[in-house]
């Protein structure tokens, strides 16, 4: 009994660590999105991928994973879903939707440099898998007042 006691203040005592690592996840590089290929296709989380959603791929995070992606040139931002994986290019840090990517102002130039973080602010939380078309995160926080 006290093993299973002391495993389990252990057990939560790590996850409660690595949960407060994940909200101060950060990480930039270079975004891309994804080609057309493929649109109607299933992700690594089972999901369909279609180009007017609000999703990413990334190589590490959980699925379901909310995530703030900055482009660092012009400062726009936007929240998508992450489920799928990649990108598997060196040097980028997620794939986006190409409706996501037209959010953030980098449809022309196809890689661009952005900051990730966990998204985790109440007001602007929702479940992306419903939303219909992306909102730019700018637009969610004064729609919700």
């Amino acid at each position: 009994m006290k093993i299973i006691c002391i495993s389990l203040l252990l057990n939560l005592i790590f996850s409660s660590v690595n949960s407060q690592e994940k909200e101060n996840y950060s990480e930039e590089g270079k975004a891309s999105f994804y080609s057309d290929y493929f649109e109607g296709r299933k992700t690594s989380s089972g999901e369909i991928f279609y180009q007017w959603k609000y999703t990413a791929a990334h190589k590490s995070l959980p699925f379901g994973t909310l995530v703030k992606v900055v482009n660092l040139e012009n400062k726009r931002s936007v929240i998508v879903l992450i489920n799928d994986r990649g990108p598997f290019v060196k040097g980028r840090v997620i794939d986006l939707s190409k409706e996501a990517a037209k959010q953030l102002g980098g449809l022309c130039e196809g890689i661009f440099r952005v900051r990730v973080s966990i998204h985790i602010k109440d007001e602007d939380y929702i479940r992306v898998k419903s939303v219909l078309r992306p909102v730019p995160s700018q637009s969610l926080s004064s729609s919700l007042h």
